[in-house]
């Protein structure tokens, strides 16, 4: 009973360890954006002699926030809707017709799980196609990216949705069109809304895509902004940890509201019945 005892203490300790060595990084950036700048240099973690509010407000005027808030969002919804449309279109014709190439073609999407982005290439292959430095370009790049995933993850969802529903909804009269929309899609909710909320955290986060692919400020997105205040001679470190947290804080939000798509729809599509 008494190693018992001691072994939950000591398993209670190495949560509360781990969860420290997570939540530090965060304090710091968060307690750091309020001091001054000589201060906030020092990254420590000791609490502001004066509180400057102030870096927020100097941060969203001088580093254009708002407009990078607004081609953040632009980039994150367009590409993640078209994304998570066009992969579930593809995942269920690649699931319910089994044929030798769409099982091809299945595999060869999965691919691009495992192989990094290979950003030279991107960049020449846009630059042929004259869409470097434009946001459908960087849209693009982002629709392309989250494919991968999404496929794989509806692809098996759509598998425990019994044939039988396809084919009663042919015999009512429904067409491919109908079929998908009205009878599919709500079914596959859970999982789209995961893919929707994963995808739309993972591009509003990116950061090398649109240094790589945009050259222009009119382009930059909120992760971008964070260039205006680190230079070669000089660093504003508080209006750099003020961005980071004003950056982060959309995405907080978005996680906070589907954090309960995110488990439900990553485990629905795991046990076939």
């Amino acid at each position: 009973m008494r190693k018992k005892r001691i072994s939950v203490v000591l398993k209670q300790l190495c949560c509360v360890l781990l969860c420290l060595i997570v939540i530090a990084p965060f304090y710091m950036v968060v307690i750091n954006s309020f001091k001054p700048k000589a201060e906030a240099a020092r990254m420590s973690l000791s609490l502001p002699t004066k509180w400057m509010f102030s870096n927020y407000i100097e941060v969203i005027e001088k580093g254009k926030l708002i407009q990078g808030f607004f081609n953040s969002l632009q980039y994150a919804v367009i590409a993640t809707i078209i994304g998570v449309i066009g992969a579930a279109m593809a995942a269920y014709v690649m699931s319910r017709r089994r044929t030798r190439l769409n099982k091809f073609l299945y595999y060869f999407t999965l691919c691009g799980l495992f192989f990094p982005v290979n950003y030279v290439t991107l960049v020449k292959v846009l630059n042929t196609a004259h869409l470097n430095d434009t946001k459908f370009g960087i849209i693009l790049a982002f629709t392309s990216a989250m494919i991968p995933f999404c496929v794989f993850t509806i692809y098996s969802f759509i598998s425990t949705i019994p044939v039988e529903m396809d084919e009663a909804a042919v015999l009512d009269g429904a067409g491919s069109i109908r079929l998908f929309f009205q009878i599919i899609v709500p079914m596959l909710k859970p999982t789209l809304v995961t893919c929707f909320i994963l995808q739309f955290m993972s591009v509003w986060s990116d950061f090398l895509t649109p240094l790589y692919l945009s050259s222009k400020s009119r382009l930059f997105p909120m992760t971008m902004a964070v260039y205006q205040f680190f230079g070669k001679n000089t660093s504003y470190w508080n209006y750099i940890f003020a961005d980071i947290v004003l950056t982060c804080i959309p995405v907080v939000l978005v996680y906070l509201l589907g954090q309960r798509y995110i488990v439900g729809g990553l485990t629905s599509g795991a046990v076939k019945e």
